[in-house]
């Protein structure tokens, strides 16, 4: 390990435990706070998620100010469970409805920053099970403390469940096959970073809206390296939260996932020039499922869209007074 990574890892990780909401309450001062779960067809699990940090972080303790769910054209009761529960809820397409439609999960964060107030934003998966309210004070943590830290990534054990079957760290697949040697071979001080591609993290306002977002799954691991461009490494921090359970996808879909963490990795060795490319990458993948008559081929499109830094976006200080519909 690198000395500037082993450093960092000193001085730059902590556990959900070392931050009580008493002690966050106390640090907050005038600074607002959201949680936001972007979510697509999630009936089944967001509705716990969003009692939980109701109940703990704004009933008990005042601590965050606003819950906003943005429901990513959901076909199933996401959105009505999710209001049930507590939060105020989005529908993606109606945020800055002038800047078109795009899809993918990026999309829905990056519309979450025209839709919330807060100074400091919270991310959290709408998938998760069995989930804390800790996950989100573990986050907070080095931010309401440290102003030098603008973002903060949560780490985390991620056994594979499949039916009965259990795989103590069996899960992260795409994450230990694709995207940490990308970040170990192209970006080698960000070593340390156990969960790149993790869904629970939280940030600044005011680094985040000057960062593009990538709208497919390369989401995450383009904002830690926009983030490492922008501020540096020093300017992140990252927290265990314990574990993290959620439904796992296939193994074609997790093909599909590495091929827009590629892309996204490709787009960053160029713009952060690390890299002079000599042509553009293709963006077909072709994938095999053994049928009756042979191996049939399945080819998709894994193109990367992205999003612009929402401050340059025309009327986004206006969009921030958004007042979320219900429902």
């Amino acid at each position: 390990m690198l000395p500037e990574v082993a450093s960092w890892l000193r001085r730059r990780t902590s556990a959900a435990e070392d931050w009580p909401a008493h002690v966050l309450l106390d640090a907050k001062g005038g600074a607002g706070i959201s949680v936001v779960l972007p979510a697509h067809d999630e009936e089944a699990t967001v509705g716990a998620i969003v009692a939980a940090v109701r109940t703990d972080l704004m009933e008990r303790v005042p601590l965050v100010d606003e819950i906003v769910v943005v429901d990513s054209r959901s076909t199933d009761r996401t959105a009505a469970v999710a209001a049930a529960a507590g939060a105020e809820v989005v529908a993606q397409d109606e945020v800055l409805p002038g800047e078109g439609r795009m899809s993918g999960k990026g999309e829905a964060l990056w519309k979450s920053l025209a839709a919330t107030t807060g100074d400091l934003i919270v991310f959290v998966d709408a998938d998760l099970r069995g989930f804390t309210s800790s996950y989100v004070t573990g986050l907070l943590g080095p931010l309401l403390t440290d102003p030098s830290v603008g973002y903060v990534k949560g780490c985390y054990d991620r056994p594979l469940i499949e039916g009965e079957r259990r795989v103590e760290g069996g899960g992260g697949r795409v994450t230990e096959l694709v995207a940490r040697p990308l970040i170990n071979m192209h970006w080698p001080l960000l070593a340390g970073v156990m969960q790149p591609l993790g869904g629970e993290y939280a940030g600044r306002r005011a680094l985040l809206e000057r960062l593009p977002f990538v709208t497919g799954y390369g989401v995450e691991l383009g904002l830690l390296l926009d983030v490492y461009q922008d501020a540096g490494l020093d300017a992140i921090a990252q927290v265990d939260l314990g574990r993290r359970v959620h439904a796992h996808q296939s193994t074609e879909a997790l093909g599909a996932m590495s091929g827009q963490i590629m892309l996204t990795a490709w787009s960053r060795l160029e713009r952060h020039g690390r890299m002079i490319p000599l042509g553009a990458p293709a963006t077909a993948l072709t994938q095999f499922s053994r049928s009756a008559a042979g191996h049939d081929a399945r080819t998709s499109d894994v193109a990367v869209g992205e999003r612009p830094p929402m401050i340059e976006v025309p009327g986004y200080a206006a969009s921030r007074s958004f007042s979320p519909g219900r429902g």
